[in-house]
């Protein structure tokens, strides 16, 4: 889209409601998230997300003809590979710790797209890189025990995955979001089925036993998380320049850590507050004057 068609002026107070609630949504995911994989295998759970998210939009949208190969490729980085670690990894470490190694995704899309695409990469993102990973490397000092380490490499493994997924969203070109979600959730499902078959136990019971919080928290994953937020972003993202809207995500990782905090009572230690907020001094200084076309995910 040419910058002449995005919208001139202040936003519209309707967009930035819009934009706080995507922040809001995508925050408290985390929080969500932990409490799903307290009740649900990872993989299974990520699995259910993915299934419901195709029953409930594969009926309205069109299909991405001619781009089917693309997307059954972003389903094993994006759907699989991004997911499916987030979630293993969330059920090793807290959810506000999550929050924080999930903003990986930019500096990674950054190296990414300098190694892959040629995008400028500059002293300016260099120093944001090392300040970023600085704060993670303070961070993974905060989990109790070798289980801990583990996951949270889990977690940064995914932003990794998160940062391929970009480069391909990019290559892909325009594409129905909605389309997006359904073609990408019907590839994936089958494959994370066949990983908590290979890798989980206890699947059936946990579907059995499962009370109304596991259940609502895939549910909110789907209709809030999949559906809503990501309409929303990318409704904002083609209405207004990328720079104006990105400052709100911000927010989600604030959001993720008090969501942790005040919610589901984990610590706030110190490794937590001074690896996140490095963490985020990084990506802000890596964002300045960056677009991306897509917002944090979890």
């Amino acid at each position: 889209m040419a910058a002449s068609a995005f919208s001139a002026g202040p936003m519209k107070p309707a967009d930035i409601l819009a934009a706080l609630a995507v922040t809001l949504i995508w925050g408290l995911n985390f929080a969500v998230g932990k409490v799903g994989v307290g009740q649900f295998p990872p993989l299974l759970m990520t699995a259910i997300r993915f299934s419901l998210v195709a029953l409930a939009l594969i009926w309205f949208v069109p299909r991405p003809a001619g781009r089917m190969a693309q997307v059954a490729l972003l389903s094993v980085t994006f759907g699989s590979l991004h997911f499916g670690l987030t979630f293993v990894g969330l059920s090793g470490v807290d959810a506000a710790a999550a929050a924080i190694v999930m903003q990986l995704t930019v500096p990674f899309g950054v190296l990414l797209a300098w190694l892959v695409l040629g995008d400028r990469f500059g002293g300016r993102r260099t120093l944001g890189l090392v300040i970023a990973f600085s704060g993670v490397v303070i961070l993974a000092g905060e989990p109790a025990g070798e289980s801990g380490q583990f996951h949270l490499a889990l977690l940064v493994a995914a932003a990794f995955a998160w940062g391929v997924a970009n480069i391909q969203i990019k290559k892909i070109g325009r594409i129905n979001v909605f389309a997006l979600n359904a073609w990408m959730g019907l590839f994936a499902a089958p494959q994370l089925i066949l990983a908590s078959a290979l890798l989980e136990s206890g699947q059936l019971a946990a579907m059995e036993n499962a009370d109304w919080m596991g259940w609502g928290a895939i549910l909110y994953m789907v209709l809030g998380g999949s559906i809503t937020a990501y309409g929303m972003w990318y409704y904002l993202i083609e209405k207004y320049e990328v720079s104006r809207i990105l400052p709100f995500t911000f927010l989600a990782p604030v959001i993720g850590v008090a969501a942790g905090i005040g919610l589901l009572g984990e610590a706030l230690t110190w490794e937590k507050a001074a690896g996140g907020l490095i963490t985020m001094l990084g990506v802000a200084v890596i964002q300045l004057r960056w677009r991306r076309p897509a917002g944090p995910a979890a």
